[in-house]
């Protein structure tokens, strides 16, 4: 019998960039297609998304992606099907109902038409020779959340990504225990099971719970109420909406993802508002800030969002005045600390009441499963083999400890791959069988995989040191130094560096007086780079980029 075939393309020990490869044979399904977010290593980059070079490699030698599986709808789950699904043939995709909705806003905002396939819970359809998959409901931070059962030759496969048990969820739509119990009693060979809030020892709170304090924050608000959250946490818009029809208030939807989201929710009957409690954003001018909530996408404080654009005084429409109150019902995302905390500084400056998690943490709950959680979920599968994922390598090696090995699994049957190992299955067991080298793709405005490392260590090297340009004239073959000219940016204010500009000037010219004549240009720009910037760092230690540029006139 073939291996099944396992490699997360987006890499493992992050926690973003979802995208699961099984292959069996020539087949092939896809699981997630999720983008990843930049660090402060990655100056403009704007998203990440997972190298697929296995895939197109594996298409040319005549495997056949038979389906791609969307297991929810936050965006590092379905966030690079609009990037990505040009690359690869045709195939079919499968979700959820409101996950579809989301994964279809995606394409057209792309322009790309590509059908979505909705299918029910606890259905197992038939994909293929080798596949076949079941959608089991769980509770997360967006509805419609699936963990899905693949049928294999090898064996039955549980992909358990992002998840909760919550007892109390705000659309009443409970984690299915008794399917996941079923199937575990069938016999489950591999859990792959979220591990991100494996350091929380206690039970997640109910996400219903965030609508009274929201409710307390809101109440006995002088001027207008903005709360800012994740764009796609419908249950949280929710209760917002719910608070405010209590307390006499209109809603405004704010941002291109949270208008898009409540639109795709409310068709699809996942979102309920009242007939008349939603005003149109080019009409709030006609509601008196005393009865209007604003909920406005930019929990992050992203750069451009519609959030910091207000906060900044640069919204079109919204204004923020030190009457109104703004709350962040999200938790910061590590990487974006930076950005989160400038805004509400920003506000607080500005005389704003600001509301977050540190201030009161009930304004929020994660959406993710407790150690708790995790280990009732170990214990229904039964798996014979388990595999964290969804957390960074912490994550993953305390998973291994205190759910995994405190449920009786040695460490022989949790697996821990790494970045761009190929696990194989069958019925021996499972092992590293190849390793992929797996680079992730950066999206730069309109450019996609166009800016690499190089790249990004020059943006860096300018942000840190700034640059130089040496403009080098060269007349009849000869260099004529005395119209040499040095232009600085980010390197040392031109008016008051004298010393510093004569000193570039001087050693640009020993470098040409001594070799200039017998070189090529191109050469030669390289040597006045690297002897310049070896003395530079002596003088002043500071590494500028420099940029010679010989100008024949």
């Amino acid at each position: 019998m073939s291996k099944l075939k396992l490699l997360p393309l987006g890499g493992m020990g992050g926690v973003t960039q979802n995208m699961y490869v099984y292959q069996y044979e020539n087949e092939i399904i896809i699981v997630d297609c999720g983008i990843g977010f930049p660090d402060m290593y990655m100056p403009g980059v704007d998203t990440l998304i997972p190298d697929i070079s296995y895939l197109q490699d594996q298409v040319q030698k005549g495997a056949k992606i038979v389906a791609m599986l969307l297991s929810h709808g936050h965006d590092d789950h379905i966030g690079a099907l609009p990037y990505l699904l040009g690359d690869l043939p045709d195939f079919p995709i499968y979700a959820s109902p409101l996950t579809a909705g989301f994964a279809s806003d995606r394409l057209a905002d792309k322009k790309l038409d590509r059908k979505i396939n909705v299918v029910p819970d606890k259905q197992m359809i038939k994909l293929s020779q080798y596949f076949s998959f079941e959608l089991i409901a769980m509770t997360h931070s967006v509805p419609d959340t699936k963990h899905i059962v693949i049928d294999t030759p090898v064996g039955r496969i549980y992909h358990g990504s992002d998840f909760k048990l919550d007892k109390h969820p705000v659309d009443g739509v409970m984690s299915d225990l008794d399917e996941v119990k079923r199937i575990g009693d069938e016999g489950v060979l591999l859990a792959l099971i979220d591990s991100l809030r494996v350091e929380q020892a206690t039970w997640t709170r109910s996400e219903s719970e965030v609508g009274p304090v929201l409710e307390e924050e809101m109440a006995n608000v002088k001027g207008k109420i903005l709360v800012t959250l994740m764009s796609s946490h419908i249950h949280r818009i929710q209760q917002v909406v719910n608070a405010c029809e209590k307390l006499d208030r209109q809603v405004v939807f704010v941002g291109r993802s949270v208008e898009n989201n409540v639109v795709s929710a409310s068709l699809l009957k996942k979102l309920h508002l009242p007939v008349g409690i939603q005003v149109d954003k080019n009409h709030i001018s006609e509601v008196p800030d005393s009865r209007l909530c604003v909920i406005i996408a930019g929990s992050q404080g992203q750069e451009g969002s519609s959030l910091v654009r207000a906060v900044y005084g640069e919204h079109r429409i919204i204004q923020i005045t030190p009457e109104d109150k703004v709350i962040f019902s999200a938790n910061v995302i590590p990487g974006n600390e930076i950005n989160y905390y400038a805004a509400i500084d920003e506000l607080s400056a500005n005389g704003v009441d600001v509301v977050y998690t540190e201030i009161n943490h009930g304004i929020h709950s994660s959406g993710h499963a407790s150690s708790v959680e995790q280990r009732e979920m170990v214990d229904t599968l039964s798996a014979k083999y388990l595999m964290p994922i969804g957390g960074a390598d912490r994550h993953r090696a305390l998973f291994r400890k205190i759910v995994a090995n405190a449920a009786g699994y040695d460490n022989r049957h949790i697996l821990l791959p790494k970045s761009g190992q190929v696990l194989g299955i069958d019925e021996t067991g499972i092992k590293v069988v190849d390793e992929v080298l797996l680079n992730a793709k950066a999206v730069d405005g309109l450019g996609i995989g166009d800016v690499g490392p190089v790249v990004l260590s020059d943006r860096l090297s300018l942000s840190k040191a700034g640059i130089i340009v040496l403009v080098i004239p060269k007349i009849n073959g000869s260099f004529d130094l005395s119209e040499m000219k040095v232009v600085s940016r980010g390197f040392v204010f031109m008016k008051e560096a004298d010393e510093v500009i004569q000193f570039i000037k001087e050693k640009t010219a020993e470098v040409i007086g001594e070799e200039g004549q017998n070189m090529k240009d191109d050469e030669l720009k390289k040597r006045i780079e690297r002897r310049l910037a070896k003395k530079l760092y002596k003088v002043i230690q500071r590494e500028p980029m420099i940029v010679p540029v010989i100008v024949e006139m």
